[in-house]
This record gives structure tokens, sequence and C-alpha cells, in this order.
């Protein structure tokens, strides 16, 4: 095609389209509806998650004063992902529900069926830690006044590094371990009390921790997501089934005006512009590029070509919370929630923490034994 028939199709697409081209202000009113939609939902969790964290370290202190009546804040669990995915691999082999940190597997559960259905929406719209990555991401822009990436031949071998993170821990879990260490490491001290030992250590971080820390937060300044793009296994795995997610953006080439906007916004740099439907696994539903779209019918989440229907973004941010925290809900309401362990067993199990019962390398796997 030559460049004079290109820009004459050009113009005339632009010609039949001008009627749904939106204008500066009401382009930039839309952006702003659809970026703080999902704010605040990422901000409904940040404090919720802050909830929790506050609740239970004010339940291990009213727990060494002796007060047994505290109630202990079963979302803590949704940080013990390692005993999760270990409950997860007993579930599939036994049917059976642990309980002894089964809000974590609820969690988990959660997060894998948001991939299935929604992409990576919990990356995007629900994890904490995805929000700090995006919040430093703003920083390394207003810093550097562009938004910094690394270059693609160091970012192809750094983003497998996630993926190997995963492999690992999936190796380790469903083909190390036999079915009767998966029943031990469950109902070990150490994993009893993990949820306190996970407290104890942020409570009382080493100078290595903080060092580890602070390095992640300056890579994710230098190149921005560092965490969530190249290291979090968390993020692979729901990339990995984010690929059967039927609700994808999707976008119209005969109402595509080739402006590039979307691929520009799009903070995990998959070329919106060039894809029919986004199927990237790095995808994370952020619909920072359907909001960046002048010409709305031409960007859309929507559902799969034999079925196709546009799911607004208000709809899409309810699907989130309604699946997410409505998930929740049930698991409360059907008693696959709160754990097993009783207050007076946490209270006698952390007045003797510095076991060496409880320490990873020994206590994981070993017998529990009443009194400890």
């Amino acid at each position: 095609m030559s460049n004079d028939t290109g820009a004459a199709i050009r113009s005339e697409k632009l010609a039949r389209l001008k009627p749904q081209i939106l204008k500066a202000p009401a382009l930039r009113a839309r952006r702003r509806r659809i970026e703080w939609m999902r704010l605040s939902v990422q901000l409904l969790s940040l404090s919720i998650v802050a909830r929790i964290g506050i609740r239970f370290v004010q339940w291990t202190t009213r727990l060494a004063a002796g007060d047994l009546s505290a109630q202990r804040p079963a979302g803590v669990e949704g940080f013990l992902p390692i005993s999760s995915l270990i409950t997860f691999r007993h579930w599939v082999q036994n049917g059976e529900l642990s309980r002894v940190h089964p809000a974590g597997f609820v969690i988990l559960a959660l997060a894998i069926g948001s991939g299935l259905l929604l992409k990576k929406a919990f990356c995007s719209w629900i994890c904490p830690v995805g929000f700090v990555s995006e919040t430093l991401a703003t920083v390394s822009q207003r810093l550097f006044r562009r938004r910094l990436r690394a270059p693609r031949a160091l970012d192809w071998p750094l983003r497998s590094l996630k993926y190997l993170l995963l492999g690992f821990f999936v190796y380790s879990i469903f083909v190390v371990m036999s079915a009767p260490e998966v029943a031990a490491f469950l109902n070990s001290p150490y994993n009893r009390m993990a949820d306190v030992k996970m407290m104890l250590f942020f409570a009382h971080i080493t100078g290595f921790a903080l060092k580890v820390l602070a390095a992640l937060v300056l890579l994710s300044i230098v190149l921005p997501y560092f965490w969530c793009r190249y290291l979090c296994p968390y993020g692979a795995l729901l990339g990995l089934v984010s690929l059967a997610s039927p609700l994808k953006i999707t976008r119209t080439a005969s109402n595509c005006i080739d402006c590039g906007l979307c691929a520009r916004a799009c903070p995990a740099h998959v070329a919106v512009d060039r894809a029919r439907r986004v199927h990237s696994d790095e995808c994370t539903a952020c619909l920072s590029c359907v909001a960046a779209c002048p010409v709305p019918i031409a960007l859309q989440v929507e559902t799969p070509p034999w079925w196709r229907r546009t799911v607004r973004p208000a709809v899409f941010a309810a699907l989130v919370l309604m699946l997410f925290y409505g998930g929740i809900q049930v698991a409360k309401l059907s008693g696959y929630w709160n754990t097993e362990i009783r207050n007076d067993e946490y209270r006698r199990r952390i007045a003797d923490i510095d076991s060496p019962v409880y320490h990873h390398n020994q206590g994981q796997t070993a017998p529990d034994r009443p009194g400890r």
C-alpha cells in the first residue's frame, strides 16, 4: 500500500469516526473517572490490609497480656503464600481443606479465580504490593520526566525470573514433597505459628532485610514495577492462568485511529495498538489503555468473539469487588475462614516462640506434640 493510499484511508476513517472522537476535556474527564475508580478500589484494599495488620498486632499484644477474648483477624493469612500453596496441594490431592490457615487458601483461590476470569486484575486493583509498585513508578516518572524501561535484551531474561521462582515453588511443593510431608508441614509447630513468625520478622527486622527492601525500592524507581514484572511468583501464576480469561482488552481496528496512546499508557509495555485482543500474560487489566483511548468504541473490555459483549469499566470494577470480597464473605458464611487454632494454644506457643521447633529449618516438618 502506497503512502498516499494509506493517508487517504486514514483521512476517510477520521472523517467517519469524527463524531466518536472525544475532545480533550471529555477525554480527560473519562480518563480521570476510570483512574479514580481503580484508585478507590486500591485504597479500599490498602485500608483493609492496614486494618488487618493493626488488629493483628493488637491481638498478639492482648494475648501476651493474658486476654483470651481477643479476636484474631484471619485475613493476615493472605501474607502466607507458601503455606497457602501447600494447603492448595493438600486440597487438590485429598479434597480436604486444612483448617490451620484456611483464609490464606481462600485468598489464594480467589486470586487465581480472578486471574481465570478477569486477567491479572488482582495485581492492579487489589494487591497492596502492586499499589506500592505503581506509586514508585509514578515517583520514577516525576524524577526522570519520562517512563523508564529496561532494554528489550535485558527485559526478556529478567521477566523469566518470576517464572523460574514459581517453577521452583511448584516443583518443591507438588513434586518433591510427599503427601505425608505435606500433612506434616501443615500441622507442624512452625506452620501453626507462621503468622506470628511473620509479624515478628517485620517487628524485629534485620539490617540485611532492610537493605534488601531498600534495594527493591531503588530498583523499582530505576526500573518501574521491578518486583511485579521480574520477581513476583504470585504474579507469574496469575499471568499464566490469565491466558484463559474470557475478558480481554479488545481493539476494533475499523474504529481505531492509530494514535498509539493506548500503548504509551500501558504500564506493562504491551503493544495494545497492534493487537486485536490482548492476550499478554503481563496485562493486569488496569484499564489505563482504555482510559487513554480517544475513541471509546475502539478499545474496550470484551467477552470472547463468539459472544461479543462489552464490559464497561464500572461493571469491570464491580466484578473485581464482587469476586474477591464477595468470595471472602461466602467463605466466612460457610465456615471456611477462621483457623482451628484457639487463642489459648496461640498464647502457649507465643510464650515458647524461641524454641527450635518454630525455626524454619528445624520445625517446619517436626511432629507436633501437646504442650508445644
